[in-house]
């Protein structure tokens, strides 16, 4: 492997300082993305309280696949731009630095980058995504994980009541002394109320969706219809009332995102084959915007660096919406799994090479009738 030259390794590390800048900067726009949606179903009840920041952190993970590729497109726009207004690569090229000189650190940089995201994409991302449905999944088995604590009042989410327990067992299956207040209101407006007081209680898991259920032992259960007097009175040893469902929050993913890369290879199903096809592609992304970055980066000494990286990021989603329409065409069986993405990638590299050596090639000089005209 040939040694780097002292502008190799200068040109190289500010592609890395750019790239950490655009990277931490997204990363705290995801972060605040992601945080909105997990809080949000939270609230809602569709995710354990208990395990939110862990599911926040593994979900981070998953999104590097889509944040270092767009990180390292803006890192390498960013500091070729600086160095364009700056007047550096105008006495880099009065120098004797040509095109090649630019390709060089651009490839080392993507590759670097090309492997990392592959990192992600082939093994960390689905690790992730499968440790974070298995915490989910962990967590619903207690009902301290739908928010109730011992000696509070706690909202019943999706069946409008309140639940208070006396006490709650460390693992978060058996409870002390019960009370249970619903309320729902029939068609002619009229509210009925049941109260229930137990004894004690305790945790278990029924059905093929593994809902979660509570047994209520040695109490008292009142039905109360407000504005007559029919009210009702029950003495039970046992009386079980269902929790709001675990949260299954897979429903949000692709279950094929969460199997190894491994499991896909050979797989006949369209979709296992279409997201064996998206894990491949996503890490020539890199490569292919690092080509794209080169002829776009090119500006005047007096240009503003907003427009291009506006136009960079339209680029980049433009990109990820075809690749992203790609692996639907492929999952439902209209384009061969071999076309892949790269029906996307390969114009787009190609294109950009082709425009970055229009920019570099030897101007014809103009004739002279025609200068004179």
């Amino acid at each position: 492997m040939p040694r780097l030259s002292i502008l190799d390794r200068y040109i190289l590390r500010e592609y890395l300082y750019s790239a950490l800048a655009a990277i931490i900067v997204l990363l705290v726009i995801f972060t605040g993305s992601t945080f909105a949606d997990v809080a949000n179903k939270v609230a809602t009840g569709r995710l354990p309280g208990a395990v939110m920041f862990t599911v926040l952190g593994l979900n981070l993970v998953n999104t590097l696949q889509a944040l270092l590729p767009m990180g390292m497109f803006l890192g390498v726009l960013l500091a070729l731009g600086r160095m364009y207004r700056d007047s550096e690569m105008h006495v880099l090229s009065a120098s004797g630095f040509g095109p090649k000189g630019l390709l060089k650190p651009a490839a080392i940089f993507a590759v670097g980058a090309g492997i990392v995201v592959a990192l992600v994409a082939l093994w960390l991302g689905p690790l992730a995504a499968r440790a974070s449905n298995a915490e989910v999944e962990q967590a619903n088995r207690s009902v301290i994980a739908a928010g109730l604590e011992p000696g509070q009042f706690t909202s019943l989410t999706g069946r409008g009541g309140i639940l208070f327990a006396n006490t709650v067992s460390p693992n978060g299956t058996r409870l002390g002394k019960l009370f249970v207040e619903s309320e729902r209101v029939d068609k002619n407006g009229i509210a009925d109320i049941t109260v229930i007081t137990a004894n004690h209680g305790n945790l278990f898991h029924e059905g093929q969706e593994d809902n979660r259920f509570i047994a209520l032992h040695d109490g008292y259960r009142y039905d109360i219809r407000l504005g007559q007097d029919n009210w009702r009175l029950m003495k039970f040893q046992r009386n079980d009332i269902a929790l709001s469902p675990p949260s299954d929050d897979t429903a949000d993913n692709d279950p094929e995102s969460l199997r190894t890369t491994t499991s896909l290879v050979g797989d006949p199903d369209p979709a296992a084959r279409a997201e064996l096809q998206w894990r491949i592609a996503i890490p020539f992304g890199p490569v292919v915007l690092a080509m794209l970055a080169l002829p776009m980066a090119r500006q005047g000494t007096r240009s503003s660096p907003v427009g291009r990286i506006l136009i960079a990021v339209l680029a980049y989603l433009i990109i990820v919406n075809l690749m992203t329409l790609g692996r639907s065409f492929i999952a439902s069986g209209k384009v061969a799994a071999p076309v892949g993405m790269w029906w996307v990638l390969v114009p787009v590299f190609a294109g950009a090479a082709w425009v970055f050596a229009r920019q570099y090639a030897p101007r014809k000089p103009r004739d002279s009738a025609e200068a004179r005209a």
